[in-house]
């Protein structure tokens, strides 16, 4: 897990293709949504950063097999308004990965002091959540300052468990001042 590298461009691309008809199907059956339940939220991070939530997609359906994933980038040459279009454009980058298998949501994150994104997901099934990180590589890569993309899987937590306490991830070796790791939200 967390191998930290993207899969080869045919099968990053292929999986893209399948994750937008399975979008359409989804949108078609009116079972995606975004709740307004988390927007405002702001989150802490053991590097000191802070970032608010502005936007929450979910899928119905609960995950068998529980993860979170987090995900970061650094956009390249976007600045200052850059940062409100990206967010406001970034609705248009959902059939991008609500159709992938096992998703089940995602709080998405503005810039925080660094000018970096993150992605706070829960997934079913830590292989999967995997598996699509590697695969949201190639489209972040296009638009993100080179060696930004990150990723990490916490495997057995859901979302709202993490909300509710950050504390469950424990002691993970290299942690201390980790990017992905939720200290506290307000």
């Amino acid at each position: 897990m967390n191998e930290q590298a993207p899969l080869p461009h045919r099968v990053a691309a292929l999986a893209e293709v399948r994750c937008i008809a399975s979008t359409v199907s989804l949108l078609a059956r009116r079972r995606i949504h975004l709740p307004r339940t988390h927007v405002r939220m702001r989150l802490r991070f053991a590097d000191q950063t802070t970032a608010p939530v502005y936007r929450e997609t979910v899928v119905d359906g609960v995950s068998v097999e529980p993860c979170v994933l987090l995900v970061e980038f650094k956009l390249r040459a976007v600045r200052g308004w850059g940062h409100t279009l990206f967010r406001w454009e970034s609705l248009l980058n959902t059939p991008l990965f609500v159709g992938f298998p096992g998703f089940v949501s995602k709080l998405w994150m503005a810039n925080d002091e660094h000018g970096v994104y993150r992605g706070l997901y829960e997934w079913d099934g830590p292989d999967r959540a995997e598996f699509y990180a590697r695969s949201l590589w190639r489209v972040l890569e296009l638009v993100s300052v080179p060696g930004s993309i990150h990723y990490h899987v916490l495997p057995g937590l859901r979302r709202d468990e993490l909300l509710a306490a950050p504390d469950r991830i424990g002691e993970t070796p290299g942690a201390q001042a980790a990017w992905w790791r939720l200290v506290e939200f307000a």
